[in-house]
This record gives structure tokens, sequence and C-alpha cells, in this order.
């Protein structure tokens, strides 16, 4: 079955018919687990754990984003909304978040969530499939990736189709963990893990430059990404 999105007051959202960047994203993200024994309770109980707060500092990463209401942001690799709910809040009434993900249980337990907050009305959710593609051109303000970019980085060439999906000015955000002892004890093999180095050298293949570095959180690197 085909996914489908209404188109949002005029911000492009359109029907799903091409297979471009974030699908092949998306659909690396499906072997995520491959890793580690897949159970999507403790998966998700281990997103929302409440010590993850103190490394990830969700309010200072909001606040350095710097959104406003009435933006759009994707939310690639949603999971359980850990960061959907922060940017339904941060982008308003007026404001739109499309929280995209691989697993409907991710998405159904995110929208139970912002169903609690009132705030599912700001949401889009939205089960990708290898065949679907969920953003048109010139449809967001942020494309953001946390902890998935390490799933997907040997799609270099797919990359440079971002910029499609961006409006002027939008920006790409990666968050993942650092590939040696600053990111400490993972669940998962660092094996897997992408070298900041690396990151920025493959996004400026793409044709996204490194325009804004945050340095506050210590066991992830924090890189913010234009067009050129």
């Amino acid at each position: 079955m085909r996914i489908s999105i209404n188109k949002f007051a005029g911000r492009g959202f359109v029907s799903m018919r091409r297979c471009s960047l974030l699908v092949l994203v998306l659909a690396s993200l499906s072997a995520s687990c491959a890793y580690q024994p897949w159970n999507i309770e403790t998966y998700i109980q281990n997103l929302e754990r409440p010590e993850r707060d103190e490394y990830q500092q969700p309010a200072k990463v909001i606040e350095a984003l710097n959104l406003t209401p009435g933006m759009v942001v994707a939310d690639v690799g949603a999971g359980s909304g850990y960061f959907t709910r922060r940017f339904a809040k941060a982008v308003g009434e007026t404001g739109k978040v499309l929280a995209i993900d691989v697993e409907q249980n991710m998405l159904d337990y995110n929208k139970q969530e912002l169903e609690k907050l009132g705030m599912a009305n700001r949401a889009q959710f939205v089960l990708v499939k290898p065949e679907d593609s969920p953003l048109s051109p010139n449809s967001v303000d942020l494309v953001f990736l946390c902890n998935a970019y390490h799933h997907v980085e040997h799609g270099v060439g797919y990359w440079g189709k971002i910029q499609e999906a961006l409006k002027p000015n939008g920006r790409v955000v990666i968050v993942d963990y650092y590939h040696d002892e600053r990111s400490g004890h993972l669940s998962f093999s660092k094996h897997h893990l992408v070298p900041r180095e690396r990151v920025i050298e493959n996004m400026e293949k793409a044709g996204l430059h490194l325009s804004k570095e945050h340095t506050f959180l210590s066991r992830q690197y924090f890189l913010e990404f234009k067009a050129s």
C-alpha cells in the first residue's frame, strides 16, 4: 500500500510517488538493529529512559536549533518521538513535524505520546517503504537525524538530493555518537559509528557544507549543514 501525505498549507507535502533520498535513508535504517537483538518494547524503553536526558541535553539541542513557529521539520528515523515531541512544541500550531520511520510500532508510540500532550495535529506520521518518498522539493526547513547517520553512511550519493527538499536557508542536522571512547558504553559495536571528519567529508561531496558546529554534547557530535 502506498502512503500519501496531504499538502499542508502550501508547504509542499505531496503524494509519495518517487523513490529519493529519504527513502534510501530510511530503508537503511531498517537494518539498524542488525547488530543487536530486536525487541520493539525494549528499544522504546531504551530511547525513552530518563537517564538519556543527562547526555542528550534535549532542551539545549532544541535551543541551539533556533526553531520558530511555522517551521517544517523532518525528523528522520524519529523512533519513539524523543525529539518529535520537542519539535512539535517548538514549531507551534502553524508548523509541522514530519515523523518518519520504518517501524509502525514506533510511529504508533510516537503518535500516542503526542496525543497525550495534545499536539498530535502538529505532526504527520509516515511509515516509509522502499518505494515511497515522503518529501517534495523545497518543502522543509530542517532535516534532522539523531543517532541515525551511522546507519546510512554508505549512501553518500543520495545526500546530494537532500538539497531538493530544503527550503531556502534550510538545514541538515546530524547528531551522532563519536566513534571513540568519548561516546562511552553503547549497546552496539562502535565499529558501526562514523567519525565526525568523515561525515563532513561525505556531506561536502554531496554539496552540503558545514555551517555550524555545537560542542556541548559530551558523547555526540552536533553538526549543521547547508547547501553550498
